[in-house]
Formats: C-alpha cells, sequence, structure tokens
C-alpha cells in the first residue's frame, strides 16, 4: 500500500512537539520568575541608599551604613557594601532567589 510507511507519524511529531514546550516552559518559568524579584532587590537597594544618604546629610541622626543595612534588611536583602563619599551614599545589596543571586547598586545624595 502507498504512503502507509507514515502512518503514526503526525502522533510521533505531536508528542514531540508536547515534549519541546513543557521543557521550554520548565526552562523560562524559574528565569521569568527572578524578574519581580530584581525588582525587589533593586527597590532594597534605593531604599538603602537613600537612608544612608539621609543620615550622612545630618537629616536624621545615626550612622548611614547601619541605617542602610536596617533599610535593606526591612525590604528582604542584605546589605553587601556601603560607602559614604562625603554626602553621597553608594551601596550594594544582594538577595538569593533559589540558587540564583541577585544584586543591586544604587547612589544618593544631594543634587549636583
Amino acid at each position: 500500500m502507498p504512503g502507509s510507511s507514515e502512518r503514526g507519524s503526525g502522533s510521533v511529531l505531536a508528542v514531540a512537539l508536547v515534549g519541546a514546550l513543557v521543557t521550554l516552559t520548565a526552562v523560562l518559568v524559574p528565569v521569568l520568575a527572578l524578574l519581580p524579584a530584581h525588582q525587589s532587590v533593586q527597590g532594597a537597594a534605593d531604599a538603602a541608599a537613600l537612608a544612608a544618604a539621609d543620615i550622612a546629610s545630618g537629616l536624621i541622626p545615626g550612622v548611614p551604613c547601619d541605617t542602610a543595612a536596617r533599610a535593606a534588611e526591612l525590604n528582604g536583602a542584605r546589605l553587601a557594601a556601603c560607602t559614604v563619599d562625603g554626602l553621597i551614599a553608594t551601596v550594594t545589596v544582594a538577595r538569593t532567589v533559589g540558587v540564583f543571586p541577585i544584586s543591586s547598586r544604587a547612589r544618593a545624595g544631594p543634587a549636583p
């Protein structure tokens, strides 16, 4: 019978396509879940830098990097680095999501 050797090839193709779709989903979902986590870490870095700059400017009393560490902690991250140069505070905060380390850096101070 002509064409009988191709019988069932559509089923094999459908199984292969479903397998590829499942694999692609399994890879993309964790990676896409990191996007909101990165935004959260960036927000923590911004808050920590602003807190340190407020202290450095004398607006409120305290130690700039200690306050930055507390602000980062309240936003779900940890302070990785903090430097204060005059009135400019530069901080780096980090957080681990699953097995992925995420870090962000921010600077704050008076307008130039």
